[in-house]
C-alpha cells in the first residue's frame, strides 16, 4: 500500500470525494514542525483543511491559504526544544468528541 491507496481508503472511510495535493499538504506540515513545533504539523494541516471546507476553497485559494501559514511559520520565533513529553499532554478521553464549531 502507498501514499495514494491510503489516501483513498480515508476518503472512502470518511466518505468524501476530494482531490489531494499531497506535496503542499506534507509541505506545510514540515515548515509548521520545523518552524514551530512538531506538534503543530498535524493541527496546522488540520486546519488548514478546516478553512479550506469553510470557505468552499478551489486549489488556487488552497495553495494561498498553505502559503500564508508557511509564512506564519517561517516568521515565528520562539521555537521551544521539543521532547516525547510535548505529546504526553495531547492524549484525549477516547470517548471524549470535540466539537469545532
Amino acid at each position: 500500500m502507498n501514499l495514494h491507496d491510503w489516501i483513498d481508503e480515508v476518503c472512502d472511510a470518511l466518505d468524501i470525494d476530494v482531490e489531494v495535493d499531497e506535496a503542499l499538504v506534507l509541505d506545510l506540515a514540515r515548515d509548521a514542525a520545523h518552524a514551530v513545533v512538531r506538534p503543530a504539523a498535524p493541527i496546522t494541516t488540520f486546519l488548514l483543511g478546516f478553512a479550506a471546507a469553510q470557505h468552499g476553497a478551489s486549489p488556487e485559494r488552497l495553495e494561498e491559504l498553505a502559503s500564508a501559514v508557511t509564512s506564519l511559520a517561517e516568521g515565528w520565533d520562539g521555537k521551544p526544544e521539543t521532547t516525547a513529553d510535548d505529546f504526553e499532554d495531547l492524549d484525549a478521553d477516547d470517548d471524549e468528541l470535540v466539537d469545532v464549531d
